[in-house]
């Protein structure tokens, strides 16, 4: 799978220029058109009494990301790059999905919800539901804390977190297009403590190896393609565990396929590559099923 044609979805607090630049690595891997999207939503130009719109408000949002998508635009442009422009007023998921659809993007760019644990509850995550209602990857993008590393490249380490369900392979897939622009593609399996069963210590390193053999198959995929890869088999709480391993391997990205969970399952259990999403201070690309 390449990634030539990219969507930038951004409110501009979080996900500005900076954060771009360092995803132009992909142009190693094919990326030659970025496609910006702006959402406005009513919310935000809705009158105080009454239904209509504050029209005034809605062109100075307008016109305000127009401003920074031309700036972006221009140094693009002299990259040699191709660039679109989508300033919408509405609600962002069925805004993304439309522009996504409609200029068959390759990857989805989006910063993390700015929703509270009470609105998600309730109206659910935006990265839930982005991800429930595209069969395009997203890429769930975080500015790192001051007194983290950098990131500059955040393709150059991924972690790629596995059960070895469909959408897990379809991540090992899609990382075998990204090839040229890994240098270590660390692939890690979060076993529970439950499953360390048996009588005696060889019983136990017996499960530990069988689902390292699964993981040395993965990475020998990955390395047919092309990039380095070692496997690992941590043990615990997953979310817990693949932020370690993302640490003590110092990744720069995590990778996930995301769950196909229906939405009311997703609000009283949870959903492992949601956490992540959310939670994580590592950038986050989440696979969904093929939903073809």
């Amino acid at each position: 799978m390449e990634i030539k044609k990219l969507l930038f979805v951004t409110k501009f607090e979080e996900l500005g220029f900076d954060a771009l630049q360092s995803l132009l690595s992909l142009r190693k891997a094919a990326l030659n058109h970025v496609v910006f999207v702006n959402v406005i939503e009513r919310d935000k130009v809705a009158m105080r009494r009454g239904t209509g719109y504050r029209k005034q408000e809605e062109i100075r949002l307008r016109e305000t990301a127009n401003i920074r998508f031309i700036d972006w635009a221009e140094d693009l442009y002299e990259q040699g790059m191709e660039v679109g422009v989508y300033i919408v007023v509405g609600s962002l998921v069925p805004e993304v999905i439309k522009a996504a659809q409609k200029e068959q993007a390759d990857l989805i760019v989006i910063g993390r919800s700015h929703k509270s644990m009470l609105e998600q509850f309730y109206s659910g995550s935006d990265i839930t539901e982005l991800i429930r209602r595209t069969s395009i990857p997203v890429l769930v993008y975080k500015p790192m804390p001051e007194n983290a590393f950098v990131l500059e490249k955040p393709f150059e380490r991924p972690l790629l977190a596995t059960d070895w369900s469909a959408a897990d392979l379809r991540a090992v897939e899609y990382l075998k297009g990204l090839t040229d622009i890994t240098q270590m593609i660390d692939v890690v399996h979060v076993a529970s403590a439950k499953e360390l069963t048996g009588s005696s210590a060889m019983e136990i390193q017996k499960t530990r190896k069988a689902k390292r053999q699964k993981l040395d198959e993965i990475c020998d995929i990955l390395e047919a393609a092309g990039t380095q890869a070692r496997s690992h088999v941590y043990i615990g709480e997953p979310v817990e565990e693949i932020e370690k391993a993302a640490r003590e391997h110092q990744a720069t990205m995590i990778v996930l396929g995301s769950s196909a969970k229906p939405a009311w399952v997703e609000k009283w259990i949870g959903s492992i590559p949601k956490e992540i999403a959310e939670a994580s201070i590592y950038p986050t690309l989440l696979i969904p099923p093929d939903q073809e």
